[in-house]
């Protein structure tokens, strides 16, 4: 049986992550991996209701920041034991859209909670378990801006918010990466789906 192995995928919205998940699950399944991906919020009966909370509910427009953050976490804890764990235990390749570091960089850089305040709540929710490779997927504002305006569709709470925004994500989830290389790898999302997937697949481990 292969290890399992548990990779994250983090940047703004408008960056890729849904079709670089896509292709990178249909190409590990080629090789003979089992895989799964989840998505944050999300991925487990409770995570499901918490995430059409966070971005759908008419309720959800009256949320405070803490809210935001603990119903995050709230998530994040259920989805690990209920399945991260077992399923990277039992042998298989884990990818998650989004993790701990989307609400260290939206919570914690863009809505100004405090830092510390984040990152304690974040390691009580993950009690541990970490990606082993994080790809960043890494996009202008102004472009991500005009991928997500492109496509039509009824933007949810997140999605909505102003570029000014946007910028602190980004910049945000850079300084993250700095401050872990070990496990961050930035991958440039502006380049073509194909050589965007072809940079990620050279970072998997052999």
């Amino acid at each position: 049986m292969s290890a399992g192995f548990l990779l994250s995928f983090e940047g703004s919205e408008g960056c890729g992550k849904s079709t670089q998940i896509r292709l990178l699950k249909e190409r590990l399944e080629k090789s003979g991996r089992e895989v799964i991906v989840l998505r944050e919020p999300g991925g487990t009966e409770i995570g499901e209701s918490i995430r059409h909370l966070l971005q759908h509910a008419k309720e959800g427009h009256a949320m405070t920041s803490e809210t935001e953050l603990l119903l995050f976490a709230a998530s994040r804890a259920q989805i690990v034991r209920e399945k991260i764990r077992p399923l990277v235990n039992s042998g298989v390749f884990v990818i998650l859209d989004r993790f701990l570091d989307s609400t260290t960089v939206y919570q914690g850089h863009a809505r100004g909670l405090p830092l510390d305040a984040v990152n304690a709540i974040n390691r009580f929710a993950i009690g541990g378990t970490l990606p082993q490779l994080t790809i960043l997927l890494d996009l202008d504002v102004q472009t991500a801006w005009q991928r997500i305006h492109a496509t039509g569709r009824e933007l949810d709470r997140m999605e909505s918010q102003p570029p000014e925004f946007f910028e602190k994500v980004r910049q945000g989830y850079l300084s993250l990466a700095k401050a872990e290389p070990e496990r961050f790898r930035v991958v440039d999302a502006a380049k073509s789906p194909e050589a965007v997937h072809e940079h990620i697949w050279s970072l998997l481990p052999a």
